[in-house]
């Protein structure tokens, strides 16, 4: 009788251990405060996105991945803001031809 009594003793204890570590390990079940309708983990700065902004960019997950509204904004930012890159780029480029042609018309007249 004694035995049983030092296993179930024993069998409580071990149980207390590995609900504690459980615990410690997992929390004790708290849960965050659900967001307000609407809001989302989502951000992008207004301009001037960068790479360290694609890489921190978090979506919102629901029972079948993330949501579509977040992923379809955040990729719409990014292509405006790829678009404008691109139309800098072009109008950059285009300021450096004109300046290469009129610097290789400076060039041909000194040459006369």
């Amino acid at each position: 009788m004694l035995t049983v009594l030092i296993y179930l003793l024993v069998m409580v204890a071990v149980g207390t251990v590995i609900y504690l570590l459980a615990a410690l390990v997992f929390g004790r079940g708290e849960e965050l405060a659900p967001l307000a309708p609407g809001a989302t983990p989502t951000t992008l700065p207004p301009a001037g996105i960068t790479g360290e902004d694609v890489r921190a960019l978090r979506f919102q997950q629901v029972v079948r991945g993330y949501r579509m509204s977040e992923v379809d904004w955040a990729l719409r930012r990014l292509a405006s803001e790829l678009d404008a890159v691109r139309d800098r780029v072009a109008e950059l480029e285009e300021r450096l031809g004109d300046d290469h042609e009129g610097l290789r018309q400076r060039v041909d007249r000194a040459d006369r």
